[in-house]
């Protein structure tokens, strides 16, 4: 069984749909390991430093006011996870290619699920730069990473190279929001389904 999940890390409804599918696969006994994390991302034309998040939000959509009935239901429904979603707090926007990165290393050491979790936590919980090097350093360690080797990762320009066209590759397969779901090369769901979605989609793919 395989499930990849393509998300980006600055994505509230893939910190929702990501802990929905850590519990529809913890209620079918099965493995996390069986997911892989697989990069999307919202904002390929993002500045490498990020932008300030008032200013991305009105470009994005075109006003704060805009965007409230989409943040609060966003809000609301990770509280129904136990998950504070804490927007009004982040300050900055950051372009996700090293976040990704990282994720994409710690696959390697086995730890790619607590990595992108780690992620959306700093980022939704703790409003912390994802973009910023520091802080994946500081996830890299907490989750026993070589520090070492996890920069010279990330700042490979092949490496980033591989980021652009593994998001590509998405796009090219139909994905165009995340989060989005593929079980078994078999079936495909996008958006932050239930967990009771989840679990009927992981059953049919692996009858």
């Amino acid at each position: 069984m395989q499930i990849k999940m393509f998300s980006d890390t600055i994505c509230g409804w893939c910190y929702i749909g990501k802990e929905r599918l850590n519990q529809a696969i913890e209620q079918l006994n099965l493995s996390q390991s069986i997911v892989m994390n697989l990069p999307f991302q919202l904002n390929p034309s993002m500045p490498k430093d990020g932008m300030d998040r008032i200013d991305y939000i009105k470009s994005k959509f075109g006003s704060i006011e805009n965007a409230k009935p989409m943040y609060d239901n966003m809000i609301m429904q990770g509280e129904q996870e136990n998950l504070q979603i804490k927007l009004d707090k982040i300050q900055r926007t950051p372009n996700t290619v090293k976040s990704h990165l990282l994720v994409d290393f710690a696959r390697k050491y086995k730890v790619e699920n607590n990595v992108i979790t780690d992620l959306f936590e700093n980022y939704f919980v703790k409003a912390k730069d994802i973009g910023d090097e520091e802080v994946l350093v500081s996830i890299a360690k907490k989750n026993k990473l070589p520090v070492d080797k996890v920069k010279e990762h990330l700042n490979k320009e092949e490496n980033v190279k591989k980021i652009s066209k593994m998001d590509d590759v998405a796009k090219v397969m139909g994905v165009t929001g995340v989060p989005f779901y593929v079980f078994n090369d078999q079936l495909s769901i996008s958006g932050a389904q239930s967990v009771d979605h989840l679990i009927e989609a992981i059953n049919k793919s692996n009858g």
